[in-house]
């Protein structure tokens, strides 16, 4: 083996050799060195990356926002629009789904959702949250290359942040077949659910890898993940359990519709952190978002409300409660994308597409949507997915990768389409075969007997009162 030969070393001089300058700067190198080294960790520290702790500061609180959507919102919500023997089990759903989705999360779900994997869906290098402790004060990137993804919080509120989604989705879905699941066939159909349907979606769409983000698809804040997810599901599961015994000949008014205005006032204030959130960072998109977020969520209302006044004589509480969430749920995809006026447009398209879905499409097509998740959140979902191909504002959606952004053209519409489309059939092909496996193993829907009884007590051995 040749190596290379060492390069002789020149003898150091002692004291006595050094000039005057020499020895001045000697003397001023060893003075300040004690600073210069009390200085290198100050050094470091700049160096590496650090958080922003105003968009960290947000991001928290828009995670707390969106649990309340959940746990008490959608509770309450759906809770306040069942009959009395059922408002326990109701409950009971959204509050379960939040610890049970939590766990799933935490195990297996985000792994699936935003671990690099392919187009299609993750993969298990973030298994039980595996490696997220080194970078749990430094921001973090999805994704590589020119499609990736920066964020200036940490990962570990980015999960969390995730996680309240991943919760609300099922629990969205829960409404379609209220008053007649079994709470067994619940639990293992969520657990199937949001690991085979749920995260892959979520990959698909938010993630840098997933091919409905690669395709160039807009989906601000869970149009498609979320709301047609829960929608379709919602859809199909009522479908497949059937229609509540009594219906059409018992009365199915709802037990207390105060509880329902609470759980949708909590909604709506929960969707601040739910749109506005979802910019990732408290700037002037986050601003954007919660603006057209309060317009379209009031334009619902309005449209809904005129709607029902129109045809049935009087504006009801519950047509106004559900209008907001028809808007809310429009604006969702748009959020980030839209300015106000098209924001009042979604609004308004939303609340008259969701009134006409929640009345005359149910009874069309002679499926019990119980509390309209698919009339709602489905149609509207829909609604929003869409017009945002329409209305998207180019600056709004602008990277640095994109400097143009993505503006509403018909080439950005028949994307939008194309995305919908995909996912409304692989949630439906996918929850038919889960409902199926669920049926198989535990059954799905109680007895009607126990229906009779109500869910209170053949389910949970309580009563309301």
């Amino acid at each position: 083996m040749r190596t290379a030969s060492a390069p002789s070393t020149p003898a150091t001089p002692g004291p006595g050799r050094l000039s005057g300058l020499a020895r001045g700067a000697a003397a001023t190198a060893a003075a300040l060195a004690p600073a210069l080294l009390l200085s290198l960790p100050a050094l470091a520290q700049e160096e590496a990356p650090a958080v922003n702790t105003g968009d960290t500061a947000w991001m928290l609180t828009s995670t707390a926002l969106v649990l309340m959507m959940t746990i008490p919102g959608l509770a309450l919500f759906y809770s306040g629009m069942v009959r009395k023997k059922n408002v326990l089990a109701t409950m009971m759903q959204s509050f379960f789904l939040a610890a049970l989705c939590s766990v799933i999360w935490m195990v297996a779900g985000y792994s699936l959702a935003f671990g690099e994997g392919g187009a299609y869906i993750g993969d298990l290098s973030k298994l039980f949250l595996t490696g997220v402790a080194p970078t749990w004060d430094a921001p973090f990137t999805l994704g590589s290359g020119d499609a990736a993804v920066a964020f200036t919080i940490p990962e570990t509120v980015f999960i969390m942040f995730q996680m309240t989604f991943a919760i609300i989705t099922p629990a969205l879905a829960t409404g379609a077949v209220a008053d007649r699941m079994k709470f067994s066939a619940l639990v293992l159909f969520t657990v199937l659910w949001s690991l085979l349907i749920y995260s892959p979606i979520a990959h698909w769409v938010w993630h840098p890898n997933g091919w409905i983000f690669a395709l160039g698809a807009l989906d601000f804040a869970g149009g498609t993940v979320v709301h047609i997810n829960a929608g379709v599901a919602g859809l199909v599961a009522a479908i497949v359990l059937g229609k509540r015994t009594g219906l059409g000949s018992e009365n199915m008014s709802p037990f207390n519709l105060g509880l329902a205005v609470i759980g949708a006032a909590l909604l709506w204030v929960g969707w601040f952190g739910f749109n506005a959130g979802s910019a990732g960072a408290a700037g002037g998109r986050a601003g954007m978002a919660m603006l057209v977020t309060q317009v379209a969520g009031a334009a619902g209302v309005l449209a809904w409300v005129a709607a029902e006044w129109m045809t049935k004589g009087k504006p009801s509480v519950l047509g106004a409660i559900s209008g907001a969430v028809a808007g809310l749920v429009a604006i969702t995809p748009a959020a980030g994308f839209v300015l106000p006026v098209p924001a009042l447009i979604i609004g308004l398209v939303a609340g008259l597409a969701g009134f006409w879905g929640a009345t005359t499409l149910k009874h069309w097509c002679g499926y019990d949507d119980s509390l309209d998740a698919f009339g709602v959140h489905g149609i509207c979902g829909i609604v929003g997915a869409l017009l945002v191909g329409v209305f998207a504002y180019g600056p709004l959606s602008a990277t640095p990768g994109a400097p143009e952004g993505i503006s509403g053209s018909f080439d950005q519409f028949l994307i939008q389409v194309y995305a919908t489309v995909a996912t409304f059939i692989f949630t439906a092909i996918g929850t038919w075969i889960i409902l199926k496996v669920v049926d198989v193993v535990v059954g799905l829907r109680v007895t009607e007997e126990e229906e009779r009884e109500g869910l209170d007590v053949s389910l949970h051995g309580e009563r309301l009162g």
